[in-house]
């Protein structure tokens, strides 16, 4: 039988290998969406709460630019609401078996594994990602989180010793990963034994919709998981919600930051997951094939709207011509357009809003004299919110898409010369998420990774994640972990002692100082100065103050300090920055000596600590033998803080290694003056930070008399500085430094403290003066130094 004239011959399609449509169906997502044509409701307290009169938004297919349904928009009545479900289940849930809620995640488990199908389609059409992408990476993330996290709900009580369920979360997703951003929080949450009260970005809620029909058919208990849709409005009326013990929020860091500023002295714990500029680092060495397809998988991946995109690439110089020639030629056969069909590379961004405002980043890349280069940009479709894969060479680190996060299909070329320049510009940015290192030299890999500021690093790979992996930023990309036990860890809470022991002694009463001679001291004729980059300095001002025992009497006189001396503080320990790379076997052995000069020098502490707090000899003298003792722990401790090889999906050697901060401000408690003193700056700098210490401001000369223990201690210069005065105004200079990485502070104004590093977002630990807590919590040796730390997630290619 003759072929029609116009039939495609095998030959010319091998030839061509010219996609056909291949669309995948969608029938059941759009006989559920009827199903639910008068509108969405909440999920609050097991059911579905959509009263009359509710107010409702409508969600577009971003893909069409048609209406695919209506949703509640959520009121403070609705968040009040669900917050209270949340609560009155949190005792019932937090005290089942971890096996019985081990069941539960199994059971979600099985029910997304189920439905696979269903919720790969429908978030394509809520979200506009490639349904290849849904199908094939989201949707099997999605179990794979809920199962991991059984596990974890099983070990916890082991495995995390001497915590308890924080409580309440309140949980705020992002539009680019909706199901599986729902996943990393939800997941680790119920595991940990809290209850939830989940807010889904307004552009993409149905995913979370249809999770709750999970929850509900695997007979969850009700108010254990909660869903409110809504906007920012609604958002803000949970983060700031005083029902909720925690918030984890995932999206840009403008709104992470005003989340730190309202959430700042409540209370809450918070964790972070912010925006990006990831560098992708090219050397001259690496597999150029490789690399592209690894910007492909970067940048090009749900349409480039991800947080930690490598959307910066950073070439050697003699291959930078050659990997954008490869790169141009690659983005032209990327397919751009209907996102349900399976031949689509590119899939539509998710707004409108979006879209313009990416492509007003790419014509200002081109006014600041970058070259444009886009694929496809002709044949784009004709409806719907898609925008061509985009390459901008010619880039230097001051223009405006080197520094702003565009979160579009849009990736910037710089070439560099040396692998330090490299670093240079990897790190020239406020960001810190991730980083991408491309090279066949091991060693080179290995110490750049170790260089670039970045909280997960990839080797020769782009975009791996794994519920077994700790994922989160440095810097303004936020803090906090998500994945693995550093994930679980945030939905846990320390259980302190009930009293101070020994170690810590108790405050003395007024009756106590007076019953209690003070012993005699010689006369003092020195004031304290300050103690600045290894040298005792005067104030910048010159000013002093006094110094005064409980009766009133002049003990000596102290260094005001002020702004310029914070300043100058902070400079002297950015100085030091070889501290944080000496070896920790090295750290604990100046730790041990600073112990052996103090022990040495037992005696004279005591009486100046009993002379500036009225208590009795015997009382002082435990404090100073509590502090020694704390100082030989955390030595102890130093070279024991180890990382973890986490077990991930992929064949890498997923390292999780624990870094320092680098400049930490730390504010000591006003009771204690060297038991406080020495509980907070001997683990920041036994974990390898450099710390900027405010002692406390009524008993100063302990950490006066503490510097020169440290003089002697073979201690380098800068890795502590101590200023004195008074305790909050230079705490509060402390907290909107930027070069600040982390503060630690004791004291009444936590809420002030709190807001003021929102600047720069750095972490923060702050305590209330509620009697012995602060004190017993800087008593928790790993705790302490891990809170001393942040975590950088490497993935290096392991048997391949």
């Amino acid at each position: 039988m003759a072929l029609p004239k116009d039939a495609a011959l095998v030959k010319d399609i091998l030839r061509t290998m010219d996609y056909g449509p291949s669309p995948e169906a969608n029938d059941s997502v759009r006989a559920w969406l009827a199903a639910h044509a008068g509108g969405f409701g909440h999920f609050i307290g097991g059911e579905t709460v959509l009263s009359a009169g509710t107010k409702l938004f409508a969600v577009e297919n971003p893909a069409t630019g048609g209406k695919l349904a209506d949703v509640a928009e959520g009121s403070q009545a609705d968040v009040d609401a669900a917050v209270a479900a949340a609560r009155a289940a949190l005792d019932g849930w937090s005290a089942l078996p971890g096996h019985a809620r081990a069941r539960y995640l199994y059971a979600i488990a099985r029910q997304i594994q189920k439905r696979e199908r269903f919720l790969a389609v429908l978030e394509t059409m809520d979200n506009g990602k490639p349904i290849r992408e849904s199908r094939d990476i989201d949707v099997p993330l999605v179990a794979r989180h809920f199962y991991h996290h059984a596990g974890w709900a099983e070990l916890v009580e082991t495995e995390l010793p001497g915590t308890r369920p924080v409580g309440v979360c309140g949980q705020i997703v992002p539009w680019n990963f909706p199901l599986l951003m729902l996943a990393w929080k939800v997941a680790p949450a119920l595991a940990a034994g809290c209850t939830v009260v989940l807010k889904p970005a307004e552009l993409t809620p149905l995913s979370a919709l249809a999770f709750a029909e999970i929850c509900r058919d695997v007979g969850l208990p009700p108010g254990v998981v909660n869903i409110v849709c809504g906007d920012g409005g609604t958002g803000a009326l949970l983060a700031g919600h005083p029902g909720i013990d925690k918030i984890a929020f995932t999206g840009s860091t403008d709104v992470g930051r005003a989340i730190r500023e309202a959430t700042a002295g409540s209370g809450k714990a918070l964790s972070l997951e912010l925006g990006g500029k990831s560098p992708f680092i090219v050397f001259e060495d690496s597999d150029l094939d490789g690399a592209v397809e690894g910007v492909v998988d970067s940048v090009w991946f749900n349409q480039g709207e991800v947080c930690c995109a490598g959307a910066r690439i950073l070439v050697q110089e003699g291959v930078a011509d050659r990997l954008a020639a490869r790169l141009k030629a690659r983005m032209a056969r990327l397919r751009v357009g209907d996102p349900l069909d399976k031949s689509t590379d590119i899939g539509a961004v998710v707004a409108p809003v979006q879209r313009e405002r990416i492509a007003g980043l790419v014509a200002t890349a081109r006014t600041e004299g970058g070259t444009v280069w886009q694929a496809a940009a002709d044949t784009l479709p004709a409806q719907g919110c898609f925008y061509p894969p985009t390459l901008i060479t010619d880039v230097e680190p001051a223009m405006t898409v080197a520094e702003v996060e565009i979160f579009g299909p849009v990736a910037t070329l710089t070439s560099f010369r040396t692998p330090d320049e490299a670093v240079q510009l990897a790190n020239h940015t406020r960001y810190g998420l991730a980083a991408s290192i491309w090279t066949q030299n091991i060693d080179l890999a290995l110490d750049v990774a170790a260089k670039v500021k970045a909280g997960v690093v990839w080797i020769n790979a782009a975009n791996l994640l794994d519920a077994a992996a700790p994922f989160g930023g440095y810097k303004e990309s936020g803090f906090g972990r998500e994945g693995g036990i550093e994930g679980l860890s945030e939905y846990r809470a320390q259980e302190y002692r009930a009293q101070v022991t020994s170690e810590a002694p108790a405050a003395p009463s007024p009756t106590a100082a007076k019953a209690a001679p003070v012993p005699a001291l010689p006369p003092i004729d020195r004031t304290a100065k300050l103690f600045v980059g290894g040298r005792q300095v005067r104030p910048d001002g010159g000013a002093i103050y006094p110094v005064l025992d409980p009766a009133g009497r002049t003990l000596g006189e102290a260094g005001l300090g002020n702004r310029k001396d914070i300043r100058n503080a902070v400079e002297a320990a950015a100085k030091a920055g070889a501290w944080s790379g000496a070896s920790a076997h090295n750290r604990a052995q100046v730790l041990y000596y600073i112990a052996e000069n103090l022990s040495a020098r037992a005696d004279e502490f005591a009486r100046r600590i009993a002379a500036m707090t009225g208590g009795s000899p015997e009382a002082a003298a435990d404090e100073v033998e509590a502090s020694i003792r704390r100082i030989f722990r955390f030595a102890a401790f130093a070279d024991k803080l180890d990382g973890r090889v986490h077990a991930a999906r992929a064949r890498h050697a997923t390292l999780a290694v624990r870094e320092p901060f680098g400049t930490m401000g730390v504010v000591c408690p006003e009771a204690f003056p060297l038991l406080g003193f020495v509980s907070m700056v001997i683990p920041a700098i036994a974990a390898g930070n450099r710390v900027v210490a405010v002692p406390s401001e009524t008993a100063p000369l302990a950490a006066t008399d503490f510097y020169q223990v440290l003089e002697t201690s073979d201690v380098p210069a800068g890795v502590v500085n101590i200023v004195t005065g008074d305790r909050d105004p230079l705490a509060l200079t402390l907290a909107e430094h930027d070069d600040v990485d982390a503060l630690w502070y004791c004291g009444p104004a936590v809420a002030e403290m709190e807001k003021a590093s929102a600047g720069n977002l750095k972490a923060t630990w702050c305590h209330a003066p509620r009697a012995e807590a602060p004190l017993a919590a800087f008593a928790r040796d790993r705790a302490v130094l891990e809170r001393a730390t942040q975590v950088k997630t490497i993935w290096i290619p392991y048997g391949i």
